[in-house]
């Protein structure tokens, strides 16, 4: 069965294994995944992912952040543009997650960017979601 959204489902299992507080979660893995997956780490909100090598696409092995007591680094992640309806900003346009509190993942044509990196390099893009 074909998936539709694969990043809404790679967002779905890393909030769900946050919930349920795994240590690590296993996703079928992409090039666009793998730059979710480096601004998460980036942003302190996983602890790092690495690439499983299988003889298909790849599994993504995300391993989630907790601070003290096991509690939640990471408190949500939204999906904001849909195959359904695609969210376009222009460089002036960017949004500010949380006040700048969260990050904003944002796909350009120089590649995926948080918010705080197109705002610096001037360019707009496709809001694909919000994580904080």
């Amino acid at each position: 069965m074909t998936m539709t959204d694969p990043i809404a489902d790679l967002l779905t299992r890393i909030r769900n294994a946050n919930q349920r507080r795994k240590s690590k979660v296993d996703i079928p893995s992409s090039r666009l995944k793998l730059e979710i997956a480096r601004i998460l780490k980036e942003g302190a909100f996983v602890d790092n992912y690495t690439l499983l090598k299988d003889n298909k696409q790849g599994m993504l092995r995300i391993y989630l952040h907790y601070g003290p007591g096991k509690t939640r680094v990471l408190r949500n992640l939204k999906r904001i543009s849909r195959p359904g309806r695609r969210v376009y900003v222009n460089a002036d346009k960017v949004p500010k997650v949380l006040g700048g509190m969260g990050v904003a993942v944002i796909s350009t044509s120089q590649g995926v960017f948080t918010d705080a990196q197109a705002r610096e390099a001037g360019i707009g893009g496709e809001v694909l979601c919000y994580i904080w």
